[in-house]
């Protein structure tokens, strides 16, 4: 998945975009730091999958991973090209989600473009452009569709009543997201950008991570009420904990009264937000988790892996992470009966570890 990090000027874009993937993107104290977009891979921790790689032998460990694209600083006006408005729009539209990155700590030192730290007034600044963006797609393509509509076509009269609708929706600031989409909708204007899941990511000072603090918690119900997801972090912090061992990382996170890394609580909320899951191969030779969306087939995952075993599939052998760590080995969880034969038609369930039967 390709994940667009947004936001205002400083309010620590590049800083989350670097904890998260070591990039090393600049981040200075001023605004437009980053003009052209940065990008980023970052790989997904995941207990399960090293837990299986440790009882398989494995002799290599392939996690899964998520694009990251760190995006310039947006300021009002943007939709009609203020600032690097155009620029930053047409990045926002080539990522699969939004992780709306929002200042919740004071610092005299970092400054801010409006002078004070307001991070609701900070996403709606945000959210503004983003639905003015999208009210001129919708209103461009209305005027062409009801010109032709006049001709009489059934089929144009039926797209324009529905942009219309649209417009209203997106005229009184609500997102596309919450408007009941439809094939003619999709077909017209394909994903407009207010209809991206969104996430909302507090950034924090040090201090507030495990407990919040009142400008965190003014996100986290924000979020609650669009049917967001939120998560909470210290991008200093972040910043800090890449740089040490994974053991003092741990104990560091303990001293401020957290069990993960804010980018642990970012890639589960980024799953949940694009209804994603985690399936693995395992074995000797290599030990791999793999993305799947939720409700792809047996089938499907396989197709992940490689085309030809999605073409020529024929059954697929699938156990329980947990039940194959227990086992210690493939052989030894089939004696116990702990994988079973599934068909093409099974649906993948998170945490399942597969062997692909196929023929090409």
């Amino acid at each position: 998945m390709r994940v667009g990090i947004v936001g205002l000027p400083n309010v620590g874009k590049s800083t989350v975009f670097n904890s998260l993937t070591r990039a090393g993107a600049e981040a200075q104290n001023y605004p437009f730091t980053t003009i052209d977009p940065n990008l980023g891979v970052a790989a997904v921790p995941d207990g399960r999958l090293d837990a299986l790689a440790r009882v398989m032998e494995s002799k290599r460990v392939v996690p899964t991973t998520v694009d990251f694209v760190d995006i310039a600083g947006l300021v009002r006006g943007a939709s009609r090209g203020e600032g690097l408005g155009n620029k930053f729009l047409g990045n926002i539209r080539e990522c699969e989600a939004i992780s709306h990155v929002v200042r919740c700590f004071e610092d005299e030192n970092v400054v801010h473009v409006d002078g004070k730290v307001d991070p609701i007034g900070d996403i709606e600044t945000i959210n503004t452009e983003l639905l003015l963006a999208d009210l001129s797609t919708v209103e461009r393509r209305l005027e062409r569709v009801g010109r032709a509509a006049k001709s009489g076509d059934a089929k144009l009269k039926a797209e324009a009543a529905q942009l219309e609708g649209l417009v209203g929706h997106l005229s009184e600031g609500n997102p596309a997201r919450t408007y009941p989409w439809s094939e003619v909708l999709a077909e017209a204007l394909g994903t407009l950008i207010t209809a991206k899941p969104t996430l909302y990511v507090a950034n924090v000072d040090e201090e507030s991570v495990a407990d919040g603090n009142r400008y965190s918690a003014e996100v986290e119900k924000l979020a609650a009420r669009e049917g967001a997801e939120a998560v909470r972090l210290s991008a200093k912090l972040e910043a800090e904990v890449v740089e040490l061992p994974e053991d003092e990382a741990r104990e560091y996170l303990a001293m401020v009264g957290v069990e993960s890394t804010g980018f642990e609580e970012f890639v589960r909320a980024a799953y949940r937000l694009l209804g994603l899951l985690t399936f693995f191969t395992a074995g000797e030779k290599e030990s791999r988790a793999w993305t799947v969306r939720k409700g792809s087939t047996a089938r499907q995952a396989a197709g992940r892996i490689h085309s030809d075993m999605e073409r020529g599939f024929i059954a697929a052998e699938v156990g329980n992470w947990e039940d194959l760590v227990a086992a210690g080995s493939w052989a030894k969880a089939r004696e116990t009966a702990k994988v079973r034969l599934e068909g093409r038609d099974y649906l993948i369930e998170d945490g399942d570890t597969m062997i692909v039967r196929f023929n090409v």
